[in-house]
């Protein structure tokens, strides 16, 4: 065995034992191959997101006295953190660098921008900072940078303009300071431009962010007094031209550990939305415009095991996606309400680390200053997870209660991420490989179980093996077969032209000789659409209204075969003539539910005596609650909507729905009258 860090302490009697509970040994003979319960595939093919310089992020705030000690800055270069944040949530809208005061809020001793920097280059951190917009001006944050960049040579590159600044009582929740009289998204966009050529003019270098709402979190969708859409679409169409990335923030919920558990099966949908979001407002270079997640953690078990669990799906599903960096909310944060979570004290404390306070009556204190919580020994499995130039890839589970990632590395080595997130059952678990063949022998296992001081790490299982004790995470790494020297390089990112039933995608050439193999990703087994050995292919058959995303890999003639492409995602449209036409539209939305409008028209030059419109949610998390102008019902996630009702050659009804969701709210887009595939308007 071999520990990373003195946090990262081997407990070697209590591992043995637990191995020994899960897989006995019998008597006299030698152990049999322990059956399994769960499938995981991993697909080498499925190419996703690379990981980049600033992946792993986490949040420092100045109310904290810890803010850039040397014994901080270890513990977090130790964890592999990549980027810190600065000056604290809530408190950038009340925040004047120059001064380093924070009226109306607390400002801890020895917290100022300097003292930050140098905790950051201690961890060997990029910083993350958050211009003032509550309560400072354009001039300001151009100063900052100005200070930062010129003056001390930080060469800070990522700015925020704010906060959580649709929190700023506009659609009546106020949290958010901010003294601006119009609290309108057309103001702060407004002000976002204004800021972005101020402190551009500065240093042109510096990379701009505007603050927007995460699909599925409060008040994505919802349209505010006076307003022309909602807070994403007005920045996003008012500023996109001047930013260069978005900064959102997810709290998900959750009123049970398991609950919360399911939220990160969310993220693939919510980075679609505000990918599509994105690229529908902000104009024709929205290519360029990248996300950051810089505030993310848990309502229940903080600091117990399911806020690691969380951590690590999270971290991972975020990344995969292409989110450039991932922030936990905070580093320190202080004692809450004490509860027992999955067998251990939880202290309701946001940090990773311990702020060793007690509660007023001294009756329960936390552990000793920076002894470390759960969630930050499942970001140190992920600083050991995820490396700087890693593709993640596509994995598939066949049980919802394990999670699974995995990344590619350089060397050509496969990373498995395995989370069981059964609090009471560990989980034996079939590994099977798609595009990658494993070396033959016991891998290394990192793992961090429910209740440990640290993570371990040992051989464990095979490559085709391994048992998950209850509520852990295991990190398996494989050296492959063969390692293939002059493998052709991965081809550029494709492109496509898009119909209802077809899709025709092209891609830079890789290398001359090579034969080119589409697949388009499902979940760890890919499909291959197609071969050839030009630099475009036609896919066919391909369903209307459904996301699809497709690599292409590069085959020399030895056989030998390239990594993954960049992943492309489209959207098969509807038929461009057909017999209906459908217009659906989300004309009241609260939060979580909206009103729903459903026109349908008769194109055909028949009369439609009795007509039934079928269509899907996207997602398990949408509901209809109820109809009306036709008999709504819902099977699975199936909605019909009947009538009896004529309706002539040329004519248009309309339907409308009450409906509910409880994450990204992704609107159907393929519908049926009749069994007709309809247009959608």
């Amino acid at each position: 065995m071999q520990t990373k860090s003195v946090w990262r302490t081997v407990a070697s009697t209590v591992l043995l034992a637990a191995v020994a509970a899960i897989s006995p040994a019998p008597s006299g003979a030698q152990a049999a191959a322990p059956a399994t319960d769960v499938r995981v595939d991993i697909d080498a093919r499925a190419g996703l997101a690379s990981v980049g310089s600033a992946a792993l992020g986490v949040n420092h705030a100045i109310w904290d006295s810890q803010l850039g000690t040397p014994a901080v800055s270890d513990l977090l270069k130790d964890a592999g953190v990549q980027m810190v944040r600065y000056p604290g949530g809530s408190y950038a809208d009340i925040y004047h660098w120059r001064d380093h005061t924070a009226p109306g809020g607390y400002v801890a001793p020895d917290t100022d921008f300097d003292t930050f920097m140098a905790g950051a280059k201690r961890t060997g951190a990029e910083p993350m900072i958050i211009a003032n917009y509550g309560t400072g001006t354009a001039q300001e944050a151009a100063d900052w940078v100005r200070y930062a960049n010129v003056t001390k040579d930080y060469d800070a590159t990522y700015w925020t303009i704010g906060n959580e600044n649709y929190g700023n009582g506009h659609y009546g929740s106020a949290w958010e300071a901010d003294e601006h009289a119009d609290k309108s998204p057309k103001e702060y966009a407004a002000n976002v431009v204004a800021y972005s050529e101020a402190m551009k003019a500065v240093d042109p270098s510096i990379k701009v962010g505007a603050v927007l709402t995460m699909p599925g979190n409060w008040p994505d969708g919802i349209v505010g007094t006076g307003d022309q859409g909602s807070w994403n679409q007005e920045v996003l169409t008012r500023a996109g031209a001047a930013i260069d990335f978005v900064d959102v923030h997810w709290y998900p919920g959750g009123t049970t550990p398991a609950e919360t558990l399911t939220k990160p099966a969310q993220i693939q949908d919510a980075v679609a939305l505000l990918r599509q979001q994105i690229d529908r407002f902000a104009g024709g270079q929205a290519g360029r415009i990248g996300i950051s997640m810089t505030e993310t953690n848990v309502e229940i078990g903080r600091n117990t095991q399911p806020g690691a669990l969380f951590l690590a799906d999270v971290y991972s599903g975020l990344l995969a996606q292409g989110v450039f960096t991932v922030h936990w909310w905070n580093v320190h944060n202080g004692l809450g309400d004490v509860t027992e979570v999955a067998g251990h004290t939880d202290y309701d404390d946001y940090g990773l680390l311990s702020s060793g306070n007690c509660n007023a009556d001294n009756t329960v204190c936390q552990p000793p200053l920076n002894t470390p919580f759960a969630p930050y020994h499942a970001l140190s499995l992920m600083g050991d997870f995820t490396r700087t130039g890693d593709q993640f890839i596509g994995t598939g589970s066949n049980n919802a209660l394990v999670s699974s990632h995995a990344v590619r590395r350089a060397n050509g080595d496969l990373a498995v991420l395995l989370i069981n997130k059964d609090e009471s059952a560990a989980h034996t678990v079939a590994l099977n490989y798609n595009g990658f063949t494993p070396a033959a022998g016991t891998p290394s296992a990192v793992t961090f179980v429910n209740g440990a001081d640290g993570v371990t790490t040992a051989p464990a299982g095979t490559a085709g093996t391994q048992t998950l004790a209850p509520y852990s995470i295991t990190l398996v790494t494989l050296k492959p077969a063969r390692v293939e020297a002059a493998a052709p390089k991965a081809p550029g990112r494709p492109s496509a032209t898009v119909t209802d039933r077809s899709a025709t995608i092209s891609w830079p050439a890789s290398a001359a000789g090579v034969k080119y193999e589409v697949y388009r990703q499902n979940g760890g087994i890919s499909e291959l659409l197609g071969e050839t050995t030009g630099t475009s292919l036609t896919a066919r058959n391909l369903e209307p209204g459904r996301r699809y995303t497709v690599n292409v890999l590069a085959r020399d003639n030895a056989g030998r075969l390239s990594p993954a492409s960049p992943p492309l995602t489209f959207t098969t449209g509807s038929p461009a003539s057909s017999a209906c036409t459908v217009t659906f539209r989300d004309v009241n939305d609260w939060g979580n539910g909206y009103v729903g409008s459903v026109d349908i028209t008769n194109n055909a030059a028949a009369a439609v005596s009795g007509w039934t419109l079928t269509f899907t949610w996207p997602t398990a998390w949408q509901s209809l609650n109820s109809g009306w102008n036709a008999t709504w019902t819902q099977d699975g996630r199936t909605v019909r909507v009947t009538s009896d009702a004529a309706l002539a050659p040329g004519a248009s009804t309309n339907v409308g729905f009450v409906g509910s969701y409880s994450g990204p709210n992704v609107l159907p887009a393929a519908f049926t009258l009749n069994g007709t595939v309809c247009t959608v308007a």
